[in-house]
This record gives C-alpha cells, structure tokens and sequence, in this order.
C-alpha cells in the first residue's frame, strides 16, 4: 500500500513538474511576444522622429541660430541619438520608457527650433498629442470620445483638434499587440504598451496639464482593466520618486477591454473605476 501510494507521489510530482515548466515556457514566450511588439513600436517612432530631424536639418541651413536656438538643436539632436541607443539596449519592456522619455523631449526641442528660425512665440511645454505621440506637444484639450462612449477631455495637437471639430476621425496612432496580429488604437493595446505610455506621459502626472482622467489609464496601462486604491496612493507607492517602479501600489488588472468602445473612455462594455475616476 505504501508503495502504491508513493508511486501515485511521485507520478503527480512529475505532472506538476511538466505542468509548471510548460507554463513558465508559455510566460517566456508570451513576454518576448509583448516585448517585441512595444519594441517594433518604439523602433516606427524613433524612425519618424529621425526623419523630423532631418527636416530640420534642411529648415537650418544657412539660418544663424541665436543661443537658445543652438541649444534646442542640439537638445533634439541629442535626444534623438538617446532614443536609438537606448531601443539598441532594450531587454525588458521597462527600457521602452527611456526611449519614449528622449523621444518626447526631442520633439519639444524640435518644435521650439521650428518657432525659432519661423519668428513664432516658443511653445508651451504640453503633454503630446493623446490621439498620436508622433505629433508632438499638444496645442489645447478638447472633448473627445469614440464611438460609444463618453466624452473626455484629451490633449491634441492642431491638426487632430481640426479634424475633430469638422467631425473627421483624428489621426490615431495604431500599434500591434502582443498577438502580432491584431492593431489597436495605443492606449487600448493592453499592459503590454504601459512603459511606452509611461516614457511620453509620466512628466506631465503633476503638472496639472494632463487631464485627470487620463492620468492612471496612461501611466500604469490600466486601458484594459481596474485599480484598486487612489492614484496618489499607487503613485506614490508603486511608481516612486523617479517615476520609475512595477505600479505595485495599485492593484493593475489586465482583463479585457471592457466591451466594444470600452478602456479608456467606456462603452457598450461599460466603464471601470479607475483610481477615482469613473470611466
């Protein structure tokens, strides 16, 4: 009897075994999916961002920079060459933050040389566009929602403002989850893309220029699920100072995206509670 008993031990050792190694394989493959698709992402903004460079290369040409205009040059130049050697670095998907943080100041600079060498004001240091990064800085919020849901005030670039307000779609940035297959709007691609998110948003979480409602939902790639506690709690303890950190004070739930039209702004799927924020 003992040794019937013994055997049945060891036999359901060995399941276990086979078991927990499949699914340690099966989380291997599934992070190196997600992690490469943030990284493609990563590499398609660096590649525009290089391409804004160049024009500025071209806009000047024989144009003597004052001080301040050789220093947003060189700022955007910098940052630029930041952004590719970091993406050369990447090995986990907090890395992607570094090259959406040297992205998103890049183009702040960019836009301030721009203004420079066109006898224009210098810009208001805002957050990017929501409906595409890309876009640089952000000229105003308006109220946007899509089909489905609610309206919410979301920061946007001039070009999508006009789009929206003759009631055209805005130019939204599209990326590919970690399926590789399908292509959704960036902050509806799940947790996935929340270290992509972070880099572009994260400076923006205390200064009163990025809408409330898009505060957690952009920082800790909460579009798909809920969080449990306040964002300044979960801020605070799972971000910390450098705005770096897991989220771990917050409850991230993955889950789905809540329905059709659902995330961020709610929908058919309904909304979620969100660190205080009912979407």
């Amino acid at each position: 009897m003992g040794t019937v008993f013994l055997f049945i031990l060891i036999v359901l050792g060995a399941i276990f075994f086979i078991g927990h190694r499949k699914e340690k394989k099966r989380q291997k493959e599934l992070h190196a999916a997600e992690l490469a698709q943030v990284k493609k992402a990563a590499e398609e903004d660096v590649t525009e961002f290089g391409e804004e460079v160049a024009e500025l290369d071209i806009l000047t040409s024989g144009v003597e920079l004052d001080t301040g205009g050789a220093q947003d040059y060189k700022q955007a130049l910098d940052s630029y060459d930041v952004a590719k050697e970091t993406l050369e670095k990447v090995e986990e998907p907090t890395d992607i933050r570094h090259v959406t943080e040297a992205l998103e100041d890049g183009r702040y600079a960019a836009k301030c040389v721009r203004a420079r060498v066109e006898g224009k004001p210098l810009p208001v240091r805002r957050p990017p566009c929501f409906f595409n990064p890309q876009h640089g800085p952000s000229v105003e919020d308006i109220d946007w929602a899509p089909a489905g849901g609610q309206l919410r005030p979301v920061p946007v670039c001039a070009a999508d403002a006009e789009r929206v307000a003759v009631g055209a779609e805005p130019a939204v940035r599209k990326v590919v989850t970690a399926d590789g297959h399908t292509r959704r709007a960036y902050w509806e691609a799940g947790p996935a893309y929340a270290e992509y998110n972070r880099g572009y948003f994260n400076s923006y979480a205390g200064s009163g220029l990025l809408p409330g409602v898009l505060m957690g939902a952009m920082l800790f790639g909460g579009m798909g699920g809920g969080w449990d506690g306040s964002y300044a709690d979960g801020y605070q303890d799972g971000m910390g100072a450098d705005g770096g950190g897991d989220a771990g004070g917050g409850d991230v739930g993955g889950g789905d995206m809540g329905g059709d039209g659902g995330g961020l702004f709610g929908g058919d799927g309904g909304g979620f509670d969100f660190g205080g924020f009912d979407f």
